[in-house]
């Protein structure tokens, strides 16, 4: 049938569940017929009672595989076995040779009710075939008693086999169905991790090149206006020239801040770094402090200084064990300095520095740290033991125009 209660959702079927009905319905029409037939051929009193018993029988199991009922609720296939028992307990009474008709009963029993009634009922069943053999007289052998309970052996065998099967391919299916998520997870985060990293290139080229070079063309054309006298002709050409550079400066600012870190877009690096602390789960207790005065910094120097704050934190996470982390903003003079210090279990930088250079796999955490605090003028230092957690710190040098 459509579904065993035992299993949690319905079988679908397959072409192999669809030719194992088939033959279900064809073993229990051809015993069926094989009973009538012979009943007819041999007569006796019963001869049309065995005919009636197993055309009733039929009718009950046609129905019962015509309703969509029997494969929804156990409630109707339970109704619906009990009609085919009875039936098939009428043609017993008039017929030893329905018993034959108990092996198709068992797979049905099996199949349609949880395990441990449907062994019950095979049980039932296979007694009860070996008890009207015997009332009807008929010859007692050793056959008498081992084909009904081989037969209910074979069929719990193929029953539980086939529904071993049956759960590991759904295993697998729900396998396969996981890894074409996570691939389709990974693909769409490398996608973000891209537009990301595009974002902060253009961020960087922008404010390296134009910014750079249109504050340096402003310094030089309010330079030359200072330079001029007041009745010269050609200043208010260079007071129009260092305006429109300051506008296009302004310009190329906004374009940088549109192409800063999401983390970077509602406020201070201070208020993404307290955010990343909040949100960081699954490991250490984390807390954020700022120490000194802040100042506004340039996007390249906010965004190295978040990326790095994010990879630091990601390793506490991923390798310490540590039960306690910390992340420090430091406003100095004329440099702004980040540390991030966890009480983990720590490790030996000078062997992680060897291995890192002694192979191809993993180790780029500290590498690309570096050579973001490098990009921007400044220095990376890790200080760690074993057994003394770690501490990272950044130390980048603040531009003139940030300097308190």
């Amino acid at each position: 049938m459509d579904s065993p209660a035992s299993s949690p959702a319905p079988l679908v079927l397959t072409p192999v569940l669809r030719v194992l009905r088939l033959c279900l319905h064809a073993l229990l029409a051809g015993l069926l017929a094989l009973a009538a037939v012979k009943a007819v051929a041999v007569g006796g009193p019963h001869a049309y009672a065995v005919v009636a018993a197993a055309v009733l029988m039929a009718g009950v199991y046609a129905v019962g595989t015509l309703s969509p009922a029997v494969g929804r609720s156990q409630r109707a296939a339970t109704v619906w076995l009990a009609a085919l028992g009875v039936s098939w307990l009428a043609l017993l009474v008039v017929s030893p040779d329905g018993l034959w008709a108990a092996f198709p009963l068992y797979f049905l029993q099996l199949h349609l009710m949880p395990m441990r009634w449907g062994l019950a009922a095979v049980a039932v069943t296979a007694t009860a075939a070996i008890t009207s053999f015997v009332l009807h007289g008929q010859p007692i052998s050793p056959g008498t008693f081992i084909g009904p309970l081989l037969g209910g052996a074979v069929a719990i065998a193929t029953v539980l086999g086939y529904q071993a099967l049956y759960r590991e391919s759904e295993r697998r299916r729900e396998l396969i169905d996981e890894l074409l998520s996570t691939r389709a997870e990974l693909a769409e985060a490398e996608r973000s991790a891209g537009t990301l990293a595009e974002r902060e290139r253009l961020a960087r080229e922008i404010h390296d090149t134009l910014a750079q070079g249109l504050s340096s063309i402003q310094l030089l054309l309010r330079a030359a206006e200072r330079a001029l006298p007041a009745e010269d002709p050609a200043l208010a050409h260079i007071r129009q020239a260092r305006e429109a550079a300051q506008d296009n400066l302004a310009e190329a600012r906004r374009f940088v801040r549109a192409l800063s870190p999401p983390d970077l877009e509602h406020g201070s690096l201070a208020a993404a770094l307290e955010r990343l602390c909040t949100r960081t789960t699954g490991g250490p207790a984390v807390q954020f402090s700022v120490s000194g005065t802040p100042v506004e910094l340039p996007t390249p120097y906010e965004v190295a200084l978040l990326r790095i704050a994010q990879s630091a934190l990601a390793n506490t996470v991923r390798h310490a064990g540590a039960g306690r982390a910390e992340i420090t903003l430091s406003f100095m003079d004329t440099s702004v300095a980040l540390d991030v210090v966890d009480d983990g279990k720590g490790f030996d930088p000078h062997a992680v520095r060897r291995a890192v250079a002694s192979t191809d796999e993993g180790g780029f955490g500290l590498p690309a740290m570096r050579a973001r605090a490098r990009s921007l003028g400044g220095t990376l230092s890790v200080e760690s033991a074993p057994g003394q957690g770690t501490a990272v710190a950044i130390t980048l040098p603040l531009p003139a125009g940030a300097r308190s």
